[in-house]
C-alpha cells in the first residue's frame, strides 16, 4: 500500500520483419509503458510509422469531427460490434458526406437567421417613430438623421447651428428624426456638424420601402420560415446521430487502435534489419509478456528484463538492479545488425519507472485526494493508506452528527452510483467513508441535527462524549483543543517517520539522521517537555486540568525529570538540523506552530456545532436549568425549574411556526454546506499543508501502457 507496485524495465530485441507481430503483440497485452529512443546509439535511427500510419489518422481525425458536429458521446453507444475495413471506407464516407450536407444547410440558414434578427433589432426604433423608411432618405436637399437622444437638447441644436434654413424635428418613446434643410446646396453633413456634443446616437436607417411595422412583419415571417428550416436540419442531424452513433464510437475505437500500433514503431530504436523496443511493465507480469511475444514470433525476438526498480538503493535517483546477465560483447538479431553494446547493460534512457499505485479497493478512491497535489514518485511513500485513515476521522469528528453524516453518505452514494467519471466516483467513495466517520462520531457526541435526541434515546441522557458548547461541559471544549494538538504530533510523527525511512533508502542512515530525525527529536522533544511538569507555573493550566474527563486529575503525569530530558533531546535535534540543513534551521519552531495548527479541527467543531444549535435554538427555543444545561423546548414549554433563553419560533403562533420550518430548512442547509467548505477544506489543508510537506513531493509518471481498453468494439 504505501509503496508501488514494482516495475522492470525489459527490452525486446528482433528482427526488422517480424516488427509488425511483435507489435500486435505488445499492443493485445497492453503492458509495456514504451520508453521513447533519444537517438543517442550510434548506426540507430527511431524507427518510421508502420504502413497506412497517415491514412488511420486522417480517418480518426473526420470521425472525430463528425462526432463532434453530432454530439455524440458515451451514452450512445450500442452494442460492441466488429468495424471492418470495408466499413470504414464505404459507410464511413456516406455518413461524411450527409452531416456535412446537413451542417452546411444548418450554418447557411443560421447565418440568414442571424441576419434577420439583426434588422429585425435594427428596425425597432423605425417602427416605434412611425414614418415610412423611404421617406427617411434619398433626398437632394435635405439633409435626413434619425437616432436616440434628448429631444430638448437635439432642437436646441438645431435652432442654434448655422447653415441651416429650415429643420423639422419628430420625435417618439426617445426615437428622433431631424428634417434639415442646408443653406449650402451641397453640404449633406450639417445635421452631423450641429449634432457635436449633443445626447444623440445616430441610428442606420435600413434598406427598405413602406411602413416599419410592414417590414418588421416581413421580417417576422422570413425568421419564422428560417427556424423551421433549422429545425429540419437538426432533426435529420438528430436522425443521423441515432442511426450513426454507435457505429462512429466504434470505428473511432478501431482508428485509434490502428494509430497506436502503427505508430508504435517511432518509439523503437531500429537499423535496416532490425529493431529494439523497450520500456517498463510490473514486474509480476514479465513471464506472461515475455511468453506472448515468444507465441507471437517464437525466437525471432528476444525478451530481456534490464532493470528492475527497487526502493532500497542509495543515491539521489530511483536504484535499478541489473538484473541482465548478457555476457559483454555485440549481440545481434537476423541480418547481422549490432543490437546491443555490451550484451543488455544498456539502455535506451534513464526514465524514472512510471508508477501504479498499489492500493486495495477500500483505499483506492482516496488517490484522488492524492493525485489532486500530484501523484507520488517511484521512489516515495504513497500517502493514500495514510489519507484513509485519517482524512475522514478528521471529518467527522468536526461535524461529529448522525443527521449530517447520513446526508452526506447519501450524497457520496449518489456520486457512486450516478457518474461513469473515475473522479466522481472516487469523490463519491470519499465521501461515503466521511459520511461514515459523521455519523460514528455523532452517535458518541449522541446529536442529531444538532439536537440530543440520540443521546436520549440511545444512551439514556448521557453521551461518552460531549462538544463543549454548553457551559456545564467548557471542560470538554478546552480537552479538544488539547488533543487536536497531541493529534497533530502524531500525524506530524508519521510524515517525518515517512522521510526518515525515504532519506535512508535513498541517500544513507546519516542523511536520515540529519535531515529527518532532527526534526523527529526536535518534535517529541519540546511537546513532551510542554506536558511534563517542567516549569509548570509558566504553562497554561488547560494542559493538565483537561485530563479530568478521563480521570486524570494532575495531567498526563510526565515528571519534570522527564520533561528536562525532552528539552535536551529537542536541543540535540537542532544541533543535527544546524549540522545537516543549516538553511532549514530558521524554521526550527515549526514544530511547535506545525502542531498548533491542528487546534483548526477543535475550532471547527465548536463553530458547527455552534450553528446547529442556533438553528434550533430559533425553531424550538430553549431553557437553561439550574445545572447549566440547555435543553431545547420540543414540548413547547420548560420542565422544572429553568431560565427560558428563547420561546422559539414553532411557539409563537401559525405565522411564526410557518416562519421557523424555513429558518430550520434553511439553516441546517447551510451547516450541512458549511461543512464541506470548512471542515472539509481545513481537514485537506491539515493533510495536504502539515502532512505531505514533511516527506512528499510527488510529480511521478502515469503507467500508460501501449495497449487499448475496449469498450465499443470486439475482434473476435
Amino acid at each position: 500500500m504505501l509503496r508501488p507496485e514494482r516495475m522492470s524495465k525489459v527490452s525486446v530485441t528482433g528482427a526488422k520483419a517480424v516488427m509488425d507481430d511483435v507489435v500486435e503483440a505488445v499492443h493485445d497485452r497492453n503492458l509495456l509503458h514504451v520508453t521513447e529512443y533519444d537517438g543517442t546509439w550510434e548506426g540507430f535511427e527511431p524507427g518510421n510509422p508502420i504502413d497506412g500510419a497517415e491514412a488511420a489518422s486522417e480517418k480518426l481525425v473526420t470521425v472525430r469531427s463528425i462526432e463532434s458536429i453530432l454530439d455524440v458521446d458515451d451514452t450512445d453507444a450500442g452494442p460492441t460490434r466488429i468495424v471492418t475495413d470495408d466499413a470504414l471506407e464505404e459507410e464511413l464516407e456516406e455518413i461524411r458526406e450527409r452531416v456535412n450536407n446537413l451542417e452546411d444547410q444548418r450554418d447557411e440558414v443560421r447565418s440568414e437567421l442571424s441576419t434577420v434578427e439583426d434588422r429585425l433589432a435594427s428596425v425597432e426604433p423605425f417602427a416605434a417613430l412611425g414614418i415610412d423608411l423611404d421617406l427617411l432618405a434619398g433626398y437632394d436637399t435635405l439633409d435626413v438623421a434619425v437616432g436616440e437622444g434628448n429631444v430638448d437638447e437635439v432642437e436646441r441644436a438645431m435652432v442654434d447651428a448655422d447653415g441651416i434654413s429650415d429643420v423639422e424635428v419628430f420625435e417618439e418613446n426617445g426615437v428622433i428624426a431631424v428634417f434639415a434643410r442646408p443653406t449650402e446646396a451641397d453640404d449633406d453633413d450639417v445635421i452631423t456638424d450641429a449634432m457635436v456634443g449633443v445626447d444623440f446616437t445616430a441610428l442606420e436607417v435600413p434598406d427598405a420601402e413602406g411602413s416599419p411595422e410592414e417590414y418588421v412583419s416581413e421580417l417576422e415571417h422570413r425568421r419564422q420560415q428560417l427556424e423551421s428550416k433549422l429545425r429540419t436540419a437538426e432533426n435529420e442531424l438528430e436522425e443521423v446521430k441515432l442511426d450513426a452513433a454507435g457505429f462512429l464510437l466504434a470505428a473511432e475505437e478501431k482508428l485509434s487502435i490502428d494509430v497506436q500500433k502503427r505508430e508504435a514503431p517511432l518509439s523503437f530504436a531500429t537499423t535496416d534489419n532490425a529493431f529494439v523496443a523497450e520500456g517498463w511493465i510490473p514486474t509480476d507480469e514479465y513471464t506472461d509478456f515475455a511468453a506472448a511475444i515468444t507465441e507471437a514470433v517464437g525466437d525471432h525476438a528476444e525478451v530481456e528484463e534490464l532493470q528492475r526498480a527497487t526502493f532500497d538503493a542509495h543515491g539521489e535517483e530511483a536504484v535499478r538492479e541489473e538484473v541482465s546477465d548478457g555476457a559483454e560483447g555485440a549481440a545481434t538479431a537476423d541480418g547481422g545488425d549490432e543490437v546491443r553494446a555490451d550484451g543488455g547493460g544498456v539502455v535506451m534512457a534513464d526514465d524514472d519507472p512510471p508508477v501504479v499505485q498499489n492500493n486495495p479497493g477500500a483505499v483506492r478512491p482516496f488517490e484522488v485526494l492524492t493525485q489532486a497535489v500530484s501523484r507520488p514518485r517511484y521512489s516515495e511513500f504513497d500517502p493514500t493508506v495514510v489519507l484513509f485513515l485519517t482524512f475522514p476521522a478528521f471529518f467527522g469528528f468536526m461535524i461529529g452528527d448522525v443527521g449530517y453524516g447520513v446526508v452526506y453518505t447519501l450524497i457520496g452514494y449518489y456520486l457512486l452510483t450516478n457518474f461513469d467519471s473515475d473522479a466522481f466516483q472516487s469523490m463519491g467513495g470519499v465521501t461515503i467513508f466521511a459520511g461514515a466517520f459523521t455519523v460514528l462520531f455523532g452517535i458518541l457526541y449522541g446529536e442529531l441535527f444538532g439536537t440530543h435526541l440520540v443521546s436520549t434515546y440511545v444512551w439514556g441522557g448521557h453521551a461518552p462524549l460531549h462538544k463543549g458548547l454548553q457551559p456545564t461541559y467548557l471542560l470538554w471544549a478546552q480537552a479538544w483543543l488539547v488533543i487536536s494538538v497531541l493529534v497533530g504530533v502524531l500525524h506530524l510523527n508519521i510524515g517525518w517517520l515517512f522521510d526518515f525511512v525515504e532519506n535512508s533508502q535513498l541517500h544513507d542512515l546519516k542523511h536520515a539522521v540529519l535531515e529527518s530525525g532532527s526534526w523527529l527529536l526536535m518534535l517529541n522533544g519540546l511537546w513532551v517537555w510542554v506536558f511534563s511538569e517542567h516549569a509548570r507555573a509558566s504553562k497554561p493550566e488547560l494542559l493538565y486540568s483537561v485530563w479530568q474527563i478521563v480521570g486524570l486529575e494532575g495531567g498526563l503525569g510526565i515528571g519534570p525529570t522527564v520533561g528536562i530530558v525532552a528539552g535536551v533531546l529537542f536541543a540535540v535535534g537542532l544541533v543535527l538540523l544546524i549540522v545537516g540543513e543549516p538553511v532549514e534551521a530558521i524554521e526550527f519552531l515549526n514544530v511547535f506552530v506545525n502542531a498548533l495548527s491542528y487546534t483548526r479541527i477543535a475550532a471547527v467543531l465548536l463553530a458547527k456545532a455552534g450553528m446547529a444549535f442556533t438553528v434550533n435554538l430559533l425553531f424550538f427555543g430553549a431553557y437553561a436549568s439550574s445545572d447549566g444545561a440547555y435543553h431545547f423546548m420540543y414540548s413547547g414549554e420548560a420542565h422544572g425549574h429553568g431560565t427560558v433563553m428563547f420561546e422559539g419560533l414553532m411557539n409563537m403562533g401559525p405565522g411564526m411556526l410557518v416562519l421557523g420550518i424555513v429558518v430550520l430548512l434553511v439553516g441546517h442547509l447551510l451547516v450541512l454546506a458549511l461543512g464541506v467548505t470548512s471542515a472539509g477544506l481545513q481537514a485537506v489543508r491539515l493533510e495536504y499543508v502539515e502532512f505531505f510537506g514533511k516527506f512528499y513531493e510527488g510529480g511521478g509518471r502515469e503507467y500508460e501502457p501501449l495497449g487499448y481498453d475496449r469498450q465499443y468494439t470486439t475482434d473476435d
